[in-house]
């Protein structure tokens, strides 16, 4: 059994804390959650009977931790990534894996220094239309492509923004070309 903690508890820790919290992903358990707003994390914790923290370092110190998943603000992912990574445990981080490609450089030499692996969440390449792009291309349907044009067709409306200060900045989200386009 493979033991998951989450770091940030927000919007998308919803579904990570079902999936792992319920057990629907089999050889994983949710073992511990952290928010730096110490009722976010309270909230899953005792939804899912598990401990909770507000600070990721007493959290690892804390905890037997196996993999643990970055769902913070995405401009705050090369920092929580560096630092969690002298855990020397597998790192899962939310897209955008950073904001920028220095940022994305020094979390993967933090987690190669750190003998960790670690992984991007990109779970929009499971929708039925990705899997089936990647599947004609496999086969050569479409023949030699030579040129491909390809259009974002997800919005974001002012609600998705309103649900946190962090949302639709250039210092926390990367706008909407890092924080959408990134699937």
């Amino acid at each position: 059994m493979l033991n998951f903690a989450l770091v940030g508890c927000g919007r998308i820790s919803k579904r990570h804390s079902e999936l792992l919290g319920e057990g629907q992903i089999e050889g994983a358990s949710l073992a511990a959650v952290c928010d730096i707003v110490i009722d976010n994390a309270k909230k899953i914790g005792k939804q899912f009977g598990i401990p909770y923290y507000q600070d990721m370092d007493v959290m690892m110190k804390n905890e037997n931790i196996d993999v643990v998943v970055v769902l913070t603000p995405s401009g705050l992912h090369a920092e929580n990534v560096v630092n969690l990574s002298k855990y020397g445990k597998d790192i899962m981080v939310e897209k955008p894996m950073a904001l920028t490609l220095d940022s994305a450089d020094e979390m993967i030499s933090a987690c190669d220094k750190n003998n960790c692996k670690l992984f991007v969440i990109k779970q929009n390449r499971f929708n039925v239309p990705v899997v089936k792009l990647k599947e004609a291309l496999d086969s050569d349907r479409f023949g030699k492509l030579v040129l491909g044009t390809v259009r974002v067709r997800w919005a974001r409306h002012q609600p998705y923004y309103d649900q946190a200060e962090w949302r639709g900045t250039w210092a926390m989200d990367g706008g909407v070309l890092t924080n959408q386009a990134s699937h």
